[in-house]
């Protein structure tokens, strides 16, 4: 028998019987005969149905996993050539150890000239990408270094991308519709990855974010492309970080792993590409991505809570690093859903909005981190989703309880109350990391569900990945996205 339903759960069972529609990726049995299915069957007959893909493409960069190997990138970087190094990092990381030791190690090289940028703003802007890429362009650097977290390699990637496409405008790489989502037809310069947080994994993914200010929402750039070519994974660079910023990272890595394991199948997507260059670095999950995906849920749910308690604790920091890289893999080639796309406008309008700014964080600016903006939304976007894939989710949810699907805890559970339960163990989860419950604990208010949809809308490069939005012919899914956003709001 399933533990015993409490009340809020059987209060969410039944509005989600009465109002939520479901997304599903293709309803057979005769019970699921929805409104919304029959009317994409009306749009088959009135439009050509795109074909759908049926292939899918793996990508990834080399990692070097170790203690200190942050020591070795001077001995990298002179055996591929470089000429000359542009090392990004951000004002705070400018100080630490890592980056010590990386200068260190470029300084120990003989004729290995470098210039350093040390000007990257933590939730990068179009404003703070102008400028790292005006500095590379001047430089002309043959190799780039990053040293930091998720905003400095994607910074680094965005100086790499321009310094090569000279002429490029920035828009012209920006996903689509936001920007003209050109591909990417050159070979960019060799970069090196090194992370210092266990969080966005982006030293192994082709993805660079964002915050377009004028819209008060994050995008960004995702192509193979941009992908580093080594990630130096250093288990002594996140020993300077506060708890609050482990916390914020891990919580990525969360959403990560379970947003690629949820997506929709890869062979779901449409339309397929004409040229495979146009294929996209997000593809729905796989069972290469997947993976990857499952093993780092499942170290971040152990680890997590470990290294929030203690920050000294080495081997669940070193668990964490390493979950962080391989839920890269994972979300670099299946993608992420609706959590991601809709933290996009939750930090984007809290500059002018809300104005949180969360313990922790040397910035002097309104701040909800990434992870913590990412997880705000999390309880109730599976309990969204999970009619869509119930076999996933009851994986997900047996490893957030510390059992396996086939437990009779896990087991007796019906296919229809997968999500409800999920939505619970998740939000305990949350609790014990000390995350605000809800959007109204960062300051949001009804008032502005329709703002954050509608800065939720243009990301299509992840809502195209979305259970019951992104499978769903012609559907922008704006009543969907409000109805999760408004179960958000406190929990």
């Amino acid at each position: 028998m399933p533990p015993p339903a409490a009340r809020s759960t059987i209060l969410r069972l039944m509005n989600a019987s009465q109002h939520s529609a479901c997304p599903c990726h293709g309803c057979t049995s005769s019970g699921h005969g929805h409104a919304h299915h029959a009317i994409n069957q009306m749009r088959k007959f009135a439009t050509p149905t795109p074909e759908k893909e049926y292939a899918f493409e793996v990508a990834a960069s080399n990692l070097r996993f170790g203690d200190g190997v942050t020591r070795e990138v001077g001995m990298d970087l002179k055996n591929m050539n470089a000429q000359k190094v542009g090392v990004f990092t951000d004002p705070n990381v400018a100080k630490l150890p890592p980056m010590k030791m990386a200068l260190e190690s470029l300084d120990a090289q003989t004729d290995l000239p470098y210039e350093v940028f040390d000007r990257v703003v933590a939730e990068p802007t179009e404003d703070s990408w102008r400028d790292a890429i005006a500095w590379a362009r001047q430089h002309d650097f043959t190799h780039f270094l990053a040293v930091g977290g998720g905003s400095v390699m994607d910074t680094a990637k965005a100086a790499n991308l321009f310094t090569v496409f000279k002429d490029a405008d920035l828009m012209d790489f920006i996903n689509a519709p936001i920007g003209k989502g050109l591909p990417i037809t050159k070979q960019l310069r060799p970069l090196i990855a090194v992370p210092t947080t266990a969080g966005t994994g982006s030293e192994t993914t082709g993805t660079a974010i964002l915050d377009i200010t004028a819209k008060s929402f994050k995008t960004g750039i995702a192509s193979r492309s941009l992908k580093p070519v080594l990630g130096v994974v250093d288990t002594l660079n996140t020993d300077t970080c506060p708890t609050e910023v482990h916390i914020s990272a891990g919580l990525d890595v969360l959403f990560h792993s379970m947003e690629s394991y949820t997506a929709i199948p890869y062979t779901e997507r449409t339309p397929r590409p004409v040229n495979p260059i146009n294929r996209p670095a997000y593809q729905g999950s796989n069972p290469v991505a997947d993976v990857f995906s499952l093993w780092a849920l499942r170290q971040t749910v152990k680890y997590l809570p470990r290294v929030a308690k203690d920050t000294e604790d080495r081997e669940a920091k070193r668990q964490m690093l390493l979950a962080a890289s391989f839920a890269g893999i994972g979300f670099g080639n299946a993608g992420v859903h609706l959590c991601h796309g809709m933290s996009y406008p939750i930090s984007g309008l809290n500059k002018a909005g809300p104005k949180y700014k969360h313990a922790g964080y040397k910035v002097d600016h309104p701040i909800i981190p990434h992870g913590v903006s990412v997880a705000l939304t999390g309880p109730s976007v599976f309990q969204f989703t999970a009619p869509s894939s119930p076999d996933r989710h009851r994986e997900a949810l047996a490893i957030f309880n510390n059992t396996t699907v086939s437990d009779p805890s896990m087991a007796s559970i019906p296919d229809s109350e997968i999500g409800s339960y999920l939505f619970e163990s998740i939000a305990r989860f949350l609790d014990g990391l000390g995350v605000p419950r809800g959007l109204k604990a960062v300051g949001y208010s009804s008032g502005d569900v329709g703002r954050l949809v509608e800065g939720t809308i243009p990301q299509r490069r992840v809502l195209d990945l979305a259970p019951g939005i992104g499978d769903i012919a012609g559907e922008d899914g704006r009543e969907h996205l409000a109805r999760i956003l408004e179960s958000s709001l406190e929990y």
